[in-house]
């Protein structure tokens, strides 16, 4: 039986999990680095389910775990961000991305049919940028939503949305690609389409629970 994409205008992909999973400690010891520096707390991320949460959530919790209040946090947040992105940016040269399976080969395809691609991550756009672009896979993506003005994923799948319309017109269809349950719940909260990929954490039997309009193990399935 064949298997195909759910037919949209737009394609967004979500990065980590979905287009690679980053092999080294570059992103986990910017966010150590930024809590010791912005609120003077020597903690790691270690502990929180961060998988499908966005870089300020993660932040957000693992201080709220050190007793850090909401406003304390905001306060320095600025500094924060300032620190994540600093350190990735120095540390760039040490990123090793592995690229999941079957993503060039349907980047290459979806490219070729003329579909507007771009990407929306939890990740700081400093942080995800360096990634997609040590993995080879800058050159598809026209546009890219990240969470440095935006803490929920629902918000930055909205700002996705909101560009495809205003680059292709109001009628225009946006289909996300994800790797955790929490991107199927932020497709559905805006009305999107989403297709699952266990190439993450989570597998299979888990994404296919949340509903989405299709769930593969990876996308090289869709290459068979």
């Amino acid at each position: 039986m064949s298997i195909s994409f759910p037919l949209a205008d737009a394609y967004v992909f979500d990065i980590d999990g979905t287009l690679l999973v980053a092999r080294d400690l570059v992103h986990y010891n910017a966010m150590h680095q930024a809590m010791l520096e912005a609120y003077g707390i020597n903690t790691t991320i270690d502990g929180i389910p961060y998988h499908g949460m966005t870089d300020l959530s993660i932040l957000r919790a693992t201080l709220a775990r050190e007793g850090i209040e909401d406003g304390v946090f905001e306060a320095s947040l600025p500094k924060a961000l300032e620190v994540v992105c600093r350190e990735v940016d120095a540390n760039r040269a040490k990123i090793r991305p592995q690229v999941c399976p079957g993503i060039p080969a349907l980047l290459d395809k979806l490219s070729g049919q003329g579909r507007l691609m771009g990407v929306a991550s939890g990740n700081l756009e400093t942080v995800g940028r360096h990634k997609i672009e040590t993995a080879g896979l800058r050159k598809y993506f026209a546009f890219g939503y990240y969470s440095d003005r935006c803490e929920t994923r629902s918000g930055i799948f909205q700002n996705a949305v909101n560009h495809v319309k205003g680059e292709l017109g109001a009628s225009a269809t946006t289909c996300f690609v994800g790797d955790t349950p929490a991107d199927v719940r932020a497709a559905r909260e805006i009305g999107a389409q989403i297709v699952a990929v266990a190439s993450g954490t989570f597998g299979i039997e888990e994404l296919r629970a949340c509903g989405p309009d299709l769930c593969l193990q990876h996308c090289e399935e869709l290459l068979r």
